[in-house]
């Protein structure tokens, strides 16, 4: 929903966490594609990682053991835990947590 908080994460070559952005207009169908079943948010920069997270990074810590993206990396939106994101900041040299 509009307000949603989530990271950017280059799924392809770097695959790894590189921001926070934030969702700031509801779902609509994808204009990339004709297919109806396609639909995405409008997202906005909020803040870079001072480091980018890697996902080798994050299948190694044990704190994230049991987070969807260690499982399936294939799925483009997924859910995330208050441990899990306090964790990916941390490692992404952010004091704050968003």
């Amino acid at each position: 929903k509009v307000g949603d908080l989530g990271f950017f994460y280059h799924s392809v070559k770097e695959t790894s966490v590189v921001g926070i952005v934030e969702v700031c207009g509801l779902a609509h169908p994808d204009s990339t594609t004709d297919d109806p079943r396609w639909e995405c948010v409008d997202i906005r920069a909020v803040k870079d990682m001072p480091k980018a997270v890697t996902l080798a990074d994050i299948k190694a810590n044990p704190k994230l053991e049991e987070m969807i993206l260690v499982n399936n990396s294939r799925l483009s939106v997924q859910p995330v835990s208050k441990a899990e994101w306090l964790e990916i900041c941390r490692m992404g040299g952010l004091d704050k947590a968003p």
